[in-house]
């Protein structure tokens, strides 16, 4: 006989589950195209992540064929090179990086007890973004106009007298499309992490999964910045002839790569740091024990974040930099070798404390270990400058690579899908296949790559399409092609496995490994809102120390366990001890992310097919759209504090002094203050270093538009502080203030977009380097007054709109924020424009 306790308890579960479920489904068909929820973004992610990857395997296996006879003609050398080039670019800017985003959108909101991510049109515009550029990279090897230049695109070779093509300029507009999307992701990541968790999941409560997202997230928010900045100054110069990095007009070609490898070498580690927070993840539960030095775990993951990016100059060895500065990050190259030996030890200790069973995520997680320590003792090599010196552009540097990234992430990856699957999918392996490919893509790979490195150190060059016989490369191409062939045999099975377990996979309730946390608390497949109630964490590992969650959870024993006015609704929390602050209304589904990537889209395309004419047109339409975007948000009253649960009441967050738009603004700002200091950095670099730079500034900038420009940006920069202080003041007075404080601040940034204008009529930007420079700095700051003054408009207009108020004030709020960073950064740089040369010279 039924316990009626548990017969209600089953029966509310039902009727919460049917409510939710009739708020939170996407239909099928064209609404798809509207869908924001973040288990259909971050699949679609993964999915094209791994399309990406199977042409890059083909592509992959071009090169090999290529290689494995000398005098082999398969390819010519313009093939080869296209080839070559597009392989590292969809491995590095199209594969690794959007699975790590992918993984992070569909699993983030599982593990930390949330019902969405904090922002899920812009992980929804995102995605698009990242299609939209990585099909124009990849499609461009279609129609033979792919870039030829190599993943790292160096300068002079790929300015326009070199690469007269098309190609770089897939590249540059492609790769920059795809990195608005990296951006956007990890802004999405980091606030969701830290605002978007459940009650009571303090930061040392955290699963470490989510420690290391968080960690690559800031990464990614420091590292892409430089590269979007060289990627756009070399389309600049390539488009209109503007000399960044032209030696004989005042540039350099070095700067493009200290701008790339500022991106480059933290990129390694940011397609690691996610890898490494799988194998912390997944290992404790098979080791049957929670993770030896959880503190240490964290600390290690944050230094090598830190560490990461003061070793750009490891990659530049060989450019004739002085040696004081290669001895010094030849010693940062060793040094970030620490914290990582620290997550390898605590990894070791948990195995040894444990009682490991030997699953196929684990055998996975083993091969990792022998790849990538491997991969870290060539590692801790090249970071010897005499050895660099010696295998620099040859095959060993290309085998080290390989086995960094392939045993640093591929082999976790594989591990992590297995580990996931279940939950994803609500189904069990049934057949051995998986155990068979581990093993031919282990011995597929170490015959691959190991032999390579014997090439290298045999001094055959990398990039080159073909070689002489005679030279002792024959024998160890020919065996690390068959070696190649071997590993696409492996990853065509996991692939193989993983429809077979999709397919025929046995069915079972949840958490069939025993896990700890919250992802394996929901039935699987995941239902749309992951969560029928929120649940309140008070141990690290939730469901170890209370086995009863998953069915308190299902029948709305937490927070909001209940569904109102149709509305979708998570938890907003403080920071650090994730205390409950705020009630987040999450939007449903919604065509404008599609409609604004489509907008963004037209200005990459019309830039790609040389009509800069049209250009502005695209800018003007996403702007467009993004104050759409910003509207649909607006409420048109002040909403009281509403339950949210387990005897909490809490505000909307569209009342609430800082609502996570607010903090997406301040983290989006730190990539472009980033973005900024890579550009005084750049200006800095050509004035101190750069041979054909002027020793003054030539007499072509009016001061007086100088003064009129730093005059106007530094009143709006102070005009719409003022104005969000007069509103969160509130009163009548103070409100008349505030909309004419809002008003001077729009004027002042057409003022300063005027004075702006009248300097740049003084400029030749394509005859010198200075002018290019000073250019761009006043581009930059256009852009910045731009936005500024829409952003102004915007919120006096919710204003008066009755759509913003001292309550509702995010509109105030964010044009306070943004002309304030406009202001700062707008007088350094026309501090740059006007006094850089005759400082620096």
């Amino acid at each position: 006989m039924t316990d009626p306790i548990v017969a209600a308890r089953r029966a509310r579960a039902i009727r919460l589950h049917r409510a939710l479920a009739e708020v939170w489904d996407t239909p099928p068909g064209l609404p798809r195209l509207a869908a924001v929820n973040h288990t259909i973004v971050g699949r679609r992610f993964m999915l094209t992540a791994l399309v990406f990857f199977v042409a890059a395997g083909i592509l992959a296996m071009l090169v090999r064929t290529q290689l494995a006879l000398p005098g082999n003609d398969v390819l010519g050398p313009e093939a080869y090179a296209q080839v070559v080039t597009t392989h590292g670019t969809v491995m590095m800017f199209l594969f690794a990086i959007p699975f790590i985003e992918g993984m992070a959108l569909y699993l983030l909101p599982k593990l930390l007890g949330a019902r969405d991510l904090a922002f899920p049109r812009l992980s929804a515009f995102g995605y698009w973004c990242y299609l939209f550029g990585g099909t124009t990279v990849l499609g461009s090897i279609v129609f033979g106009a792919a870039p030829d230049g190599g993943w790292f695109m160096y300068t002079p070779l790929t300015t326009k007298p070199y690469s007269p093509g098309i190609g770089a300029d897939v590249w540059l507009l492609g790769i920059t499309f795809v990195e608005v999307s990296a951006i956007a992701a990890a802004v999405e990541i980091v606030v969701t992490i830290l605002k978007v968790r459940a009650p009571g999941m303090s930061l040392g409560r955290m699963p470490l999964m989510a420690w290391y997202l968080l960690v690559t997230a800031f990464m990614i928010l420091g590292g892409f910045p430089p590269l979007i900045l060289g990627s756009i100054l070399l389309e600049v110069e390539r488009a209109f002839g503007w000399p960044f990095f032209d030696p004989e007009r005042g540039g350099d070609p070095l700067l493009w790569q200290h701008l790339f490898w500022l991106f480059g070498h933290p990129e390694v580690y940011i397609i690691f740091i996610p890898a490494a927070g799988v194998i912390s993840t997944v290992l404790p539960v098979f080791a049957r024990r929670p993770i030896v030095g959880y503190s240490w775990v964290v600390a290690a993951v944050v230094a090598v974040g830190f560490l990461s990016f003061g070793l750009w100059v490891h990659h530049m060895f060989a450019t004739g930099l002085p040696r004081l500065s290669l001895a010094f990050f030849s010693a940062a190259s060793l040094l970030v070798t620490v914290p990582q030996a620290v997550q390898i030890f605590a990894w070791l200790a948990t195995l040894a404390k444990g009682r490991p069973v030997l699953t196929l995520p684990m055998l996975y997680i083993l091969g990792f270990f022998f790849v990538f320590v491997a991969g870290g003792l060539t590692g801790v090599m090249v970071a010897v400058v005499p050895f660099d010196e010696q295998v620099h552009d040859t095959h060993f540097v290309v085998a080290h690579l390989h086995y960094v990234l392939i045993g640093g992430f591929v082999l976790p990856a594989i591990a992590g899908l297995y580990y996931w699957l279940p939950q994803a999918s609500g189904r069990l392996p049934v057949f051995g296949v998986g155990k068979t490919a581990f093993w031919l893509i282990f011995a597929g790979f170490n015959l691959t790559f190991l032999v390579m490195h014997w090439t290298g150190l045999l001094g055959m060059p990398r990039r080159v399409f073909t070689y002489a016989p005679g030279l002792g490369w024959d024998v160890p191409n020919l065996v690390s092609s068959i070696g190649s062939f071997v590993l696409t045999a492996g990853f065509a099975l996991v692939a193989l496995d993983i429809f077979l377990q999709l397919r025929h996979g046995r069915s079972f309730r949840r958490d069939p490994w025993n896990a700890g946390t919250l992802e394996w608390a929901m039935p699987t497949p995941p239902a749309p809102y992951n969560f029928a109630s929120l649940p309140h964490v008070s141990h690290r590992d939730p469901l170890h120390a209370d086995p009863a969650l998953p069915q308190c959870l299902a029948a709305g024993e937490g927070y909001l366990g209940r569904v109102r006015e149709g509305r979708l609704e998570t938890l907003c929390v403080s920071m650090v001890e994730a205390e409950p602050e705020q009630i987040l209304v999450l939007p449903n589904r919604d065509y404008t992310p599609l409609w604004t990537a489509l907008a963004l889209a037209v200005f990459f395309g019309a830039m790609l097919a040389g009509l800069y004419w049209l250009a502005p047109a695209g800018l003007v339409l996403t702007l467009v759209f993004a104050w759409r975007w910003a509207a649909s948000d607006a409420a048109p009253a002040d909403p009281p504090p509403e339950d949210a649960g387990r005897g909490v009441r809490l505000p909307l967050h569209v009342a609430s002094a800082r609502p996570p738009a607010w903090w997406g603004l301040v983290f989006l700002l730190l990539a472009d203050a980033i973005l900024f200091a890579s550009l005084a950095f750049g200006t800095v670099f050509l004035a101190a270093f750069a041979a054909a730079w002027p020793a003054a500034s030539p007499p072509l900038l009016s001061e007086t538009a100088g003064i009129v420009a730093a005059v106007s940006v530094a009143v709006a920069g102070v005009a719409a502080p003022t104005a969000a202080l007069a509103n969160r003041r509130g009163g009548p007075l103070r409100t008349v203030a505030r909309d004419g404080l809002l008003a001077l601040s729009a004027a002042a940034s057409l003022a300063a977009l005027a004075a702006l204008a009248w300097i740049a009529t003084g400029l030749a930007p394509a005859a010198h380097a200075h002018d290019a420079v000073v250019g761009a700095l006043l581009a930059y700051g256009a852009l910045h007054v731009l936005i500024g003054l829409v952003a102004s408009l915007f919120a006096l207009a919710q204003l008066l709109r009755g759509y913003a108020s001292s309550v509702r004030r995010l509109p105030v709020e964010v044009a306070s924020l943004w002309q304030l960073y406009t202001g700062a950064t707008g007088l350094v740089a026309l501090a740059l424009a006007f006094l850089a040369p005759e400082a620096l010279r």
